[in-house]
């Protein structure tokens, strides 16, 4: 089938990455404090990466980051806010998914019970009526699943177009694609609708942050570690479940 095909793909990419990664690695520090702040920072592939974060950010600039802006000035705030709720209600499975691996009943239970609400009296997911009932949405996904049950993160990855990662991250990447119930539908139209949903959850995702991530980059010293920095702490508190409903 042609997800089969996409699973591939990306198979032989991670491939080619981890064999860039072998040439890419950074020379460990013979002076203590540097070998202190460098097993810290646990980018051994920084070269590699920095790279990745450079080619990353001109395809931002160029692309994403005015795609995203157009989006933004397009539609409303209460459109943009209905985007976001109904690609949250097809993220559903997924979440469930995950929610159940992580032995978490109650907030498997407040997924199902969302997915049901507002796929039904909310309009196929744009209008939050769950949300008025206090069942808050959360996100989960198979990385925080993986660090649930105790596997590390691993060294940091800056992944070609993806961004910050790690291997267990990026794994979960793979495992929460092959737990969406429209990977495996053989059939062009239900592709079609995948691609452009992943398309969409990107450019929505870039849009709330256009002040932010500009106001990161001017007041940086360093762009590329400042972004290593932010992702492992908003990874964290995924994590430890600190990402209950975010601002409208």
């Amino acid at each position: 089938m042609a997800a089969g095909r996409v699973a591939r793909n990306w198979a032989i990419g991670a491939v080619l990455i981890v064999g860039l990664a072998a040439g890419g690695c950074a020379t460990v520090p013979d002076d203590p404090d540097a070998r202190a702040a460098y097993e810290e920072a646990n980018d051994p592939l920084e070269p590699m990466n920095r790279y990745f974060f450079e080619v990353n950010y001109a395809f931002d600039e160029l692309v994403l980051k005015p795609v995203a802006g157009w989006y933004h000035i397009a539609l409303p705030k209460f459109a943009r806010n209905g985007v976001r709720n109904a690609l949250r209600n097809l993220n559903s499975p997924i979440i469930f998914g995950n929610d159940l691996l992580q032995g978490d009943i109650e907030r498997a239970g407040i997924t199902l019970a969302r997915f049901v609400i507002n796929s039904t009296l909310g309009l196929a997911g744009f209008i939050d009526v769950a949300k008025e009932m206090d069942l808050i949405y959360h996100d989960e996904d198979f990385g925080q699943t993986l660090a649930s049950w105790g596997v590390g993160e691993g060294p940091y990855l800056v992944l070609p177009f993806i961004g910050p990662s790690n291997p267990r991250d990026a794994t979960g990447l793979v495992a929460d694609a092959l737990m969406d119930p429209m990977f495996w539908i053989d059939d062009s139209t239900v592709e079609y609708m995948l691609y452009s949903r992943i398309a969409l959850e990107v450019v929505d995702a870039r849009s709330r942050n256009l002040d932010t991530l500009d106001e990161i980059r001017r007041n940086a010293i360093d762009y590329y570690a400042t972004i290593r920095s932010l992702y492992r702490q908003d990874r964290a508190a995924a994590i430890a479940n600190e990402d209950e409903e975010d601002e409208e």
